[in-house]
């Protein structure tokens, strides 16, 4: 995947974050806010987005409920009802992003951080005009089953199916300007934010 780099109209360097189903995504955005980045999480704007009453009425309308467990089962294990619940979500994440960007105070802020779990899956880069740079979060698969299965309370199955229905990690990290590895303990997390931290203020 050739991947667009954004054309430098701002100072302001917008940074995509992305990795796995709970590869640690959100934990690596909060380090990253505690040093005073801006920060954006699509996950929060999907949230809002999810209980618009015009989405909701569509959700429903399709799938017949409005319960996000019922319906991530649903689209895990139905390529067709996955792209239909995209199709309503998607368009209105992007317009509510973009509005997001373009409050931020491009002369104070040096840049903004934004987690995308589906960056590569719904060709995000292309949609925003590419970004400055690209951070993945990495961990192993079976943390990632172990995780999931605790976080979500599914069952192994499930979580595979929802692990495969993304693109692989190792396939992401090829794309990735810098990687963070969650494998660890937390403390590394930490000090490789910080590294990654220095190499944005530098370019």
């Amino acid at each position: 995947m050739k991947l667009k780099k954004r054309n430098k109209k701002y100072r302001l360097k917008i940074i995509a974050l992305t990795g796995g189903i709970a590869s640690g995504k959100t934990f690596v955005l909060n380090e990253f806010k505690k040093h005073g980045i801006e920060t954006i999480s699509c996950d929060e704007i999907a949230e809002e987005v999810f209980y618009k009453t015009d989405v909701k009425k569509n959700i429903k309308k399709y799938f017949k409920t409005l319960n996000r467990k019922k319906i991530a089962k649903l689209i895990f294990s139905d390529e067709k009802k996955k792209n239909q619940l995209e199709h309503i979500l998607h368009p209105r994440i992007i317009k509510k992003l973009k509005r997001k960007l373009s409050t931020l105070n491009h002369e104070l802020s040096t840049a903004v951080i934004i987690d995308i779990p589906l960056l590569f899956e719904a060709d995000v880069e292309s949609v925003m005009g590419g970004f400055d740079k690209i951070i993945v979060v990495y961990c192993r698969k079976k943390q990632q089953l172990r995780r999931l299965c605790i976080r979500n309370n599914i069952s192994l199955g499930e979580a595979n199916m929802m692990l495969n229905s993304q693109i692989p990690l190792l396939k992401k990290m090829k794309w990735a300007d810098y990687i963070i590895d969650n494998t660890g303990k937390k403390q590394s997390v930490k000090e490789q934010v910080l590294s990654v931290l220095k190499k944005i203020k530098r370019f």
